[in-house]
């Protein structure tokens, strides 16, 4: 079990199960929503994900027909976003998680749009955009 939380600590969640599919995504919408070179993300089962504490405190930003962001509306960190595609999973940030996590990062993606200035410095793969083996 992992728990995590935003930075004033007023949204806080527990997740029971393992986090699966974890990467690194350098896509120009994961570099804004984050202000930084990369996201690392990584997905849940739905019903392996609880908010303890500060869901009423939770903004929704729909960022796309199928896509809803959610972020702390009072410190603004994001936390996780649905997918209405992939109903049974979440996608979580690891930046969030509160302790240390046993699984890894997998792959680089969308690198062709990775910021100018970011360097590569591991040896996972990297893919022009999702990886081949996405589901």
């Amino acid at each position: 079990m992992y728990n995590g939380s935003c930075l004033c600590k007023t949204v806080q969640f527990e997740i029971l199960g393992p986090i699966h599919n974890i990467i690194y995504c350098h896509c120009s919408e994961c570099r804004k929503a984050q202000g930084t070179a990369f996201a690392t993300n990584g997905f849940v089962d739905t019903a392996e994900f609880k908010i303890v504490t500060g869901e009423k405190q939770l903004t929704a930003y729909k960022n796309s027909a199928t896509q809803t962001k959610y972020f702390c509306r009072q410190c603004g960190t994001p936390i996780m976003s649905k997918n209405t595609k992939t109903p049974d999973h979440i996608r979580i940030r690891l930046g969030t998680i509160d302790s240390d996590i046993t699984e890894r990062p997998g792959a680089h993606i969308f690198v062709h749009s990775k910021a100018n200035w970011d360097s590569i410095c591991d040896d996972l793969p990297q893919f022009e955009e999702f990886e081949p083996d996405r589901n």
